[in-house]
């Protein structure tokens, strides 16, 4: 155990994600997107009532639309917007949350793929990818994401980015080390150790979790990224778009330093 994590690298050559595909790891990742306690994998219901209100009042001006989520988790968006009148499709590469969202959402549509691979379907007034999913793609997948949205939108269409600020990714690659241990949880149905390192790398924050199992002692290492980008860089990665918009949360008004709103306008 010790060895191992004394040998560890820290530095990653290439840009990676949870797991978030696999049976299990998902099955375990609904649990926390259920959880009413937290805000962690999803926002708890209560504000997300909150942000579904703003967005179909200030964003689609309570006009039934053609709405896309990409990366929709367990469907708690699409799902309020669908019973609000609109037209929904969510996008997610976790099966159990797609199947929990087919399940409890059947106004909506859902299809299990990765938002990098799948076609958009055209002729979308709203395109969404929220709670800072866009920083969590290389910098060429969140091209390749933005171009096919772009591509999807009819004119006059919406793309709605929530994003993480440059500071709040920056400051998550400073944060000391934590570890935790639990007798279930994301990680595993077993007891196991988790020890979490951060690291900031030039333009991305490293997030390595190495997971220890209490029966076995075997180290399972995961790891995701958050690339950083300044105003004026989201700004770039839109430039096709005719106007863009900066708002401060989903309610239109300061919830956290760590994200903010792009309401760009093709």
């Amino acid at each position: 155990m010790f060895t191992a994590l004394l040998n560890r690298r820290t530095i990653c050559p290439e840009w990676q994600k949870i797991p978030w595909h696999e049976a299990d790891f998902s099955r375990r990742m609904l649990a926390e997107h259920l959880n009413q306690m937290h805000d962690l994998a999803s926002r708890r219901f209560s504000v997300i009532d909150q942000h579904v209100h703003w967005i179909h009042r200030k964003v689609l001006k309570s006009q039934a639309a053609n709405v896309l989520d990409l990366g929709c988790g367990p469907g708690f968006y699409t799902g309020r917007l669908a019973a609000l009148g609109h037209t929904c499709v969510g996008v997610d590469i976790s099966p159990a949350s797609i199947a929990y969202a087919r399940e409890h959402n059947p106004g909506a549509e859902y299809i299990l793929n990765d938002v990098r691979l799948v076609d958009y379907a055209k002729n979308q007034d709203l395109i969404l990818m929220i709670y800072g999913e866009l920083n969590a793609f290389s910098p060429q997948d969140a091209k390749t994401i933005i171009k096919k949205a772009y591509a999807a939108l009819k004119p006059g269409g919406k793309l709605l980015l929530e994003v993480h600020t440059a500071e709040a990714t920056q400051r998550f690659g400073k944060e000391p080390a934590t570890w935790h241990t639990a007798q279930s949880g994301l990680f595993s149905d077993e007891p196991y150790l988790c020890l979490m390192e951060t690291t900031y790398e030039a333009d991305h924050t490293v997030f390595n979790y190495y997971v220890y199992a209490a029966d076995s002692g075997e180290m399972t290492r995961y790891t995701s990224m958050l690339h950083t980008y300044t105003d004026d860089e989201y700004r770039q990665l839109l430039q096709d778009f005719s106007h863009v918009l900066f708002y401060p949360s989903l309610t239109g008004i300061i919830e956290t330093s760590d994200l903010f709103v792009i309401v760009a306008e093709k």
